[in-house]
């Protein structure tokens, strides 16, 4: 027993209930893509998952699980010695065929993607310039590697090539007297999770291209939301200005438990960048690999995005732009953009939290996020729409936000 750890724990535990940032978990369980009931049997309409074309409950998704699922629960080792599943290597390769790449390798989760890949890569003369938003998981993988590490301001790639030029003129200096070369790695959310705004891609690609940079981005919320297709960021581009930037981009990762309806995370770009990751990311080399059931139930809902993406990608904007509409119009303080990640900045976070809490008395599950991951002062309501919402729920919402906006504010 430790009890000044103890005492220490307990103490930044009530300083953190003090200022309504405490964190707990309630028990939720989905019966359909959107709706959920809790412990004691409450339904609820739910406005706050990343499953944003429902297909965590599409029966061709939910049947290539149990099908699957014959060849185990689990499995039973890493990658690299029992785990290597025929389903693995399946979706690996219709992921690199979508996301028109060479090769694609799985992770357990997004959040290890990010941190196995930039500390693999990085070494300790390199230098990461990463966006000032970027999710947690880039922060945390800067965090851990070697390299040095300079935030640019958010989406201004100005400051970004600033600090790449300063950067470069100090290693030239440096160079002399060590004739060590650094490495430049540009890192960036494709769409960013709390504002839901969309990076400068073009701008990235021409910066990384000039300065030898390797360029990063995540496409966690961009893949299966933007795009034509549903391809992400560089098919947004592609879409609005007829260029591909395929080529311009090292490595995208990605998530499978968002649109793609499972859990997991992949990286995808050239085939060396692949082969070096097997051989040196320690998240991949020494974690479990998924199961057969969670990777083929993945795969089905990439089919599906292929096959549907049409439909499924018309469905998801008409609804975010119902939403936008129908909460814009009663003035409520939005954070402007096109993606169904909808922030309503409420400002404090005990007012936060109130919102989110009168909402649920309402039946209606919004998240509410506060500090550390946003700002101080600027705590909001994370509504997300998903594909497979109705009008009449979206309408409902809507009207219970702007009556308790009215209220509250």
């Amino acid at each position: 027993m430790n009890p000044n750890l103890e005492n220490k724990l307990k103490e930044e535990l009530d300083e953190l209930e003090k200022n309504n940032l405490l964190r707990t978990v309630d028990n939720l369980r989905f019966i359909s893509s959107t709706k959920a009931i809790d412990n004691d049997g409450n339904e609820f309409l739910v406005f706050g998952t990343n499953n944003y074309l429902g297909l965590t409950h599409h029966p061709k998704v939910i049947e290539a699980f149990k099908e699957a699922s014959i060849y185990g629960t689990g499995s039973t080792g890493s990658r690299l010695t029992t785990g290597a599943s025929f389903e693995a290597r399946e979706l690996e390769n219709n992921i690199s065929e979508f996301k028109n790449t060479e090769s694609t390798l799985i992770f357990n989760t997004g959040y290890m993607t990010n941190l196995g890949v930039i500390y693999a890569l990085t070494q300790e003369n390199d230098v990461i310039f990463s966006d000032q938003l970027n999710h947690a998981s880039i922060i945390d993988g800067t965090r851990i590697s070697k390299a040095s590490v300079r935030i640019y301001k958010h989406k201004d790639t100005s400051d970004l090539e600033n600090l790449i030029k300063k950067e470069i003129e100090s290693n030239n200096e440096s160079n002399n007297k060590t004739n060590n070369k650094s490495n430049f790695f540009i890192v960036s959310d494709g769409v960013f999770s709390m504002d839901g705004d969309i990076a400068p891609l073009p701008e990235l690609a021409k910066i990384a291209d000039e300065y030898n940079c390797c360029l990063i981005i995540d496409e966690a919320h961009a893949t299966g939301v933007i795009g034509k297709n549903g391809k992400g960021t560089v098919e947004y581009y592609k879409d609005k200005t007829g260029i591909d930037l395929t080529d311009s981009i090292d490595l995208q990762i990605g998530t499978l438990s968002k649109a793609l309806a499972s859990e997991g995370g992949y990286v995808s770009g050239k085939q060396f960048y692949i082969d070096y990751l097997i051989n040196k990311s320690r998240p991949f080399i020494f974690s479990t690999a998924l199961s057969p059931s969670t990777i083929a139930s993945a795969n089905a809902a990439l089919n599906l995005l292929k096959e549907n993406s049409e439909e499924y990608l018309s469905n998801l904007n008409e609804n975010t732009i119902l939403m936008r509409k129908l909460l814009n119009d009663a003035g409520l303080n939005m954070v402007e953009g096109e993606i169904p990640i909808i922030p309503i900045i409420i400002g404090p976070a005990d007012l936060a939290n109130r919102f989110s809490k009168e909402l649920e008395k309402e039946g209606i599950l919004v998240s509410s996020i506060r500090p550390p991951s946003v700002p101080k002062d600027r705590s909001r309501l994370r509504l997300t729409v998903m594909a497979t919402h109705t009008k009449e729920e979206i309408e409902c919402t809507a009207r219970k936000i702007i009556e308790l906006w009215n209220v509250l504010k």
